[in-house]
Protein backbone atom coordinates (compact mmCIF):
# COMPACT_ATOMS: atom_id res chain seq x y z
CA UNK A 1 0.00 0.00 0.00
CA UNK A 2 1.17 3.81 -0.93
CA UNK A 3 1.21 5.83 1.59
CA UNK A 4 2.34 9.75 1.96
CA UNK A 5 3.33 11.40 4.90
CA UNK A 6 3.88 15.13 5.65
CA UNK A 7 7.78 15.61 7.22
CA UNK A 8 9.83 17.84 7.34
CA UNK A 9 13.36 16.01 5.89
CA UNK A 10 13.19 13.69 3.20
CA UNK A 11 13.99 10.42 4.50
CA UNK A 12 12.37 8.09 7.04
CA UNK A 13 13.64 9.86 9.99
CA UNK A 14 12.33 13.21 9.18
CA UNK A 15 10.16 14.68 11.96
CA UNK A 16 6.71 14.01 10.82
CA UNK A 17 5.41 17.75 9.84
CA UNK A 18 2.19 19.50 11.79
CA UNK A 19 1.39 20.94 8.30
CA UNK A 20 0.08 18.91 5.30
CA UNK A 21 -0.40 22.06 2.45
CA UNK A 22 2.37 23.72 3.25
CA UNK A 23 5.27 21.03 4.46
CA UNK A 24 9.18 21.14 3.17
CA UNK A 25 8.12 17.40 1.39
CA UNK A 26 5.84 14.63 1.56
CA UNK A 27 7.79 11.19 1.87
CA UNK A 28 5.87 8.48 -0.14
CA UNK A 29 6.33 5.21 1.54
CA UNK A 30 5.57 1.54 0.31
CA UNK A 31 4.27 0.21 3.72
CA UNK A 32 4.80 -3.54 2.26
CA UNK A 33 8.67 -2.76 1.87
CA UNK A 34 9.46 0.53 3.62
CA UNK A 35 10.66 1.35 0.26
CA UNK A 36 9.95 5.88 -0.50
CA UNK A 37 10.62 8.18 -2.26
CA UNK A 38 11.07 11.78 -0.45
CA UNK A 39 9.44 14.48 -2.60
CA UNK A 40 9.97 18.80 -1.96
CA UNK A 41 6.45 20.02 -1.49
CA UNK A 42 5.66 21.83 -4.98
CA UNK A 43 2.95 24.01 -3.33
CA UNK A 44 5.10 25.30 -0.21
CA UNK A 45 5.40 28.58 -1.63
CA UNK A 46 1.87 29.15 -3.32
CA UNK A 47 0.12 32.51 -2.43
CA UNK A 48 -2.93 30.92 -1.89
CA UNK A 49 -4.64 27.14 -2.60
CA UNK A 50 -1.58 25.42 -1.20
CA UNK A 51 -3.76 23.14 0.50
CA UNK A 52 -5.79 22.44 -2.82
CA UNK A 53 -2.67 21.85 -4.70
CA UNK A 54 -0.94 19.62 -2.10
CA UNK A 55 -3.67 17.34 -2.02
CA UNK A 56 -4.31 17.37 -5.92
CA UNK A 57 -0.24 16.64 -5.89
CA UNK A 58 -0.99 13.68 -3.68
CA UNK A 59 -3.99 12.59 -5.22
CA UNK A 60 -1.76 12.25 -8.58
CA UNK A 61 0.57 10.12 -7.46
CA UNK A 62 -1.68 7.46 -6.21
CA UNK A 63 -1.80 7.19 -2.10
CA UNK A 64 -3.74 5.38 -0.49
CA UNK A 65 -3.66 7.01 2.87
CA UNK A 66 -2.40 10.77 3.95
CA UNK A 67 -0.65 10.56 7.42
CA UNK A 68 0.04 14.42 8.73
CA UNK A 69 -0.33 16.73 11.51
CA UNK A 70 -3.11 18.81 10.54
CA UNK A 71 -5.18 19.47 7.28
CA UNK A 72 -7.74 22.22 6.55
CA UNK A 73 -10.98 22.22 4.95
CA UNK A 74 -9.77 22.84 1.22
CA UNK A 75 -6.68 19.75 1.15
CA UNK A 76 -9.38 17.96 3.60
CA UNK A 77 -12.04 18.03 0.64
CA UNK A 78 -9.99 17.44 -2.16
CA UNK A 79 -8.68 14.38 -0.37
CA UNK A 80 -12.22 13.19 0.97
CA UNK A 81 -13.91 13.48 -2.84
CA UNK A 82 -10.66 11.53 -4.30
CA UNK A 83 -11.66 9.06 -1.54
CA UNK A 84 -8.31 8.73 0.53
CA UNK A 85 -8.40 8.55 4.28
CA UNK A 86 -6.18 10.98 6.26
CA UNK A 87 -4.99 9.96 9.38
CA UNK A 88 -3.49 12.29 12.41
CA UNK A 89 -0.09 11.73 13.62
CA UNK A 90 0.86 14.10 16.21
CA UNK A 91 4.82 13.73 16.84
CA UNK A 92 7.74 11.30 15.59
CA UNK A 93 9.41 10.33 12.33
CA UNK A 94 8.23 9.07 9.20
CA UNK A 95 8.93 5.77 10.10
CA UNK A 96 7.27 6.03 13.10
CA UNK A 97 3.99 7.15 11.34
CA UNK A 98 4.09 4.56 8.94
CA UNK A 99 4.82 1.73 11.50
CA UNK A 100 1.84 3.46 13.86
CA UNK A 101 -0.52 3.46 10.72
CA UNK A 102 0.16 -0.47 10.02
CA UNK A 103 -0.59 -1.52 13.47
CA UNK A 104 -3.96 0.41 13.22
CA UNK A 105 -2.61 3.22 15.57
CA UNK A 106 -3.49 6.20 14.06
CA UNK A 107 -6.89 7.95 14.46
CA UNK A 108 -8.30 8.85 11.06
CA UNK A 109 -9.83 12.26 10.41
CA UNK A 110 -13.53 12.73 9.92
CA UNK A 111 -12.89 16.60 9.69
CA UNK A 112 -10.54 19.28 8.57
CA UNK A 113 -7.90 19.50 12.22
CA UNK A 114 -7.35 23.57 11.12
CA UNK A 115 -9.24 26.35 9.97
CA UNK A 116 -8.31 27.88 6.93
CA UNK A 117 -4.97 29.89 6.12
CA UNK A 118 -3.42 27.76 9.55
CA UNK A 119 -0.26 26.93 7.41
CA UNK A 120 0.84 30.48 6.11
CA UNK A 121 2.09 31.30 9.34
CA UNK A 122 0.07 34.09 10.29
CA UNK A 123 0.22 35.66 6.72
CA UNK A 124 -3.35 34.46 5.59
CA UNK A 125 -6.10 36.68 5.73
CA UNK A 126 -4.86 38.45 8.98
CA UNK A 127 -1.73 39.81 7.36
CA UNK A 128 0.17 38.44 10.61
CA UNK A 129 -2.04 40.65 12.97
CA UNK A 130 -2.73 37.38 14.42
CA UNK A 131 -5.72 36.32 12.82
CA UNK A 132 -4.74 32.86 12.73
CA UNK A 133 -5.09 32.29 16.15
CA UNK A 134 -9.07 32.15 15.71
CA UNK A 135 -8.30 28.86 14.22
CA UNK A 136 -6.60 26.34 16.53
CA UNK A 137 -6.41 22.52 15.72
CA UNK A 138 -8.85 20.57 16.64
CA UNK A 139 -8.24 17.67 18.52
CA UNK A 140 -9.43 14.24 16.14
CA UNK A 141 -11.21 11.52 17.97
CA UNK A 142 -10.23 8.50 16.69
CA UNK A 143 -13.13 5.97 14.65
CA UNK A 144 -14.05 3.21 16.11
CA UNK A 145 -12.28 -0.06 15.76
CA UNK A 146 -9.17 2.83 14.69
CA UNK A 147 -6.00 4.05 17.13
CA UNK A 148 -6.48 4.19 20.97
CA UNK A 149 -8.38 5.56 23.19
CA UNK A 150 -7.30 8.34 24.90
CA UNK A 151 -6.90 7.64 28.97
CA UNK A 152 -9.45 9.70 30.93
CA UNK A 153 -7.07 12.01 33.03
CA UNK A 154 -5.07 12.78 29.98
CA UNK A 155 -7.97 13.46 27.57
CA UNK A 156 -9.29 15.92 30.96
CA UNK A 157 -5.76 17.56 30.72
CA UNK A 158 -5.72 17.98 27.16
CA UNK A 159 -9.28 19.52 27.22
CA UNK A 160 -8.32 21.82 30.13
CA UNK A 161 -5.78 23.09 28.07
CA UNK A 162 -7.53 23.72 25.27
CA UNK A 163 -10.43 25.58 27.29
CA UNK A 164 -7.50 27.93 28.71
CA UNK A 165 -5.88 28.24 25.27
CA UNK A 166 -9.31 29.34 24.31
CA UNK A 167 -10.22 31.59 27.30
CA UNK A 168 -6.53 33.54 26.69
CA UNK A 169 -7.52 33.67 22.66
CA UNK A 170 -11.63 34.90 23.35
CA UNK A 171 -9.63 37.45 26.16
CA UNK A 172 -7.35 38.88 23.17
CA UNK A 173 -10.27 39.50 20.75
CA UNK A 174 -12.52 40.99 23.16
CA UNK A 175 -9.33 43.40 23.77
CA UNK A 176 -8.93 44.38 20.32
CA UNK A 177 -13.07 44.79 19.90
CA UNK A 178 -12.69 47.15 22.66
CA UNK A 179 -9.57 48.96 21.24
CA UNK A 180 -11.48 49.59 18.32
CA UNK A 181 -14.41 50.31 19.26
CA UNK A 182 -13.44 53.44 21.16
CA UNK A 183 -10.76 54.44 18.88
CA UNK A 184 -13.95 54.78 16.36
Amino acid sequence: MKVVVSATGSNLEAAVSPVFGRCPYYVFVDTNNMQFEAVSNPAISAPGGAGIQAAQFVVERGVQAVLTGNVGPNAFNVLQAAGVPIYTVTAGTVREAVEAYKTGRLPAVAAPTSGPYAGMGGQGRGGGRGTRRLFPSRPVTPSPGLGTAVPAKEDLAQLKEQAAALRRQLAEVMARLEKLETAS
